[in-house]
């Protein structure tokens, strides 16, 4: 796609209008009320912001994961398989979502704004505590939408339904606090599916909502997802017989 620029800027720019108006609709609501759930504009920005800039690190780095199901259907992965290079790095590398740079600045913007304006603070406690939040954050996104798709091994099909379906459900129910769900919605959106270990657990403990111990939970989801993502891939393999059988 860089190959050709306006593929690239259509998707860039697509990308940044798609935040923009999450932006924008969170500054119309909080026009109207003054928190959610007990959480601020700024906070809510924090929240928003978290999760845009993940997810554009994932679509960056990481988005050949939504070629699995072709590649198992079409044989490709027949000479990743022989080349000597982990083939889960060659999948997850094979292709780059475009629209992750407007996600990527957008996404930055709100969380920054909001952070300065939430008064989380620059202080080196504080980011000693983000940075691995965050970087858990990203390995907990990657390995969920790697498991997601992985089921292409089995399934047989060109396009990662399960995975597109949970994306969409994220993009609906992760920018909001889990605390406005019911009990059950927020155990499923924990354990099942990892939504809240992205954003909302992090932003918990950044802005003081829960005790600074709670930050040990997030690496400790991070590497079992990891874990579990690497074993769907490696059974994945061990059972995918090129294409034509």
């Amino acid at each position: 796609m860089m190959e050709y620029p306006g593929d690239f800027w259509i998707m860039a720019v697509s990308g940044l209008m798609l935040q923009a108006m999450n932006f924008g609709f969170l500054a119309v609501l909080f026009t109207r009320i003054d928190t959610v759930a007990g959480w601020s504009y700024h906070e809510m920005l924090v929240l928003s912001g978290f999760i845009s800039v993940v997810m554009a690190l994932v679509e960056g780095g990481w988005d050949g994961v939504w070629t699995i199901g072709r590649m198992v259907v079409e044989g490709d992965l027949d000479y990743r398989i022989t080349r000597p290079a982990p083939v889960s790095v060659q999948i997850g590398s094979s292709a780059i979502g475009m629209q992750a740079f407007g996600n990527l600045t957008a996404g930055l913007a709100m969380a920054a704004y909001g952070w300065i304006g939430a008064g989380i603070g620059f202080d080196p406690v504080t980011l000693a505590v983000a940075v691995p939040l965050f970087a858990s954050a990203v390995a907990i996104q990657a390995s969920y939408l790697t498991i997601l798709n992985g089921l292409g091994f089995w399934l047989k099909g060109r396009y990662g339904s399960f995975a597109y379906a949970a994306v969409q459900l994220q993009h609906s129910v992760g920018r909001y606090p889990m605390s406005i769900y019911p009990a059950a919605i927020r155990a499923a959106f924990t354990v099942g599916l990892p939504f809240a270990f992205v954003n909302f657990i992090p932003a918990q403990i950044l802005t003081g909502r829960v005790p600074l111990a709670w930050a040990v939970l997030p690496p400790i989801a991070a590497a079992a997802l990891v874990g579990l993502s690497a074993l769907v891939l490696r059974l994945g393999l061990r059972s995918y017989d090129s294409a034509g059988h």
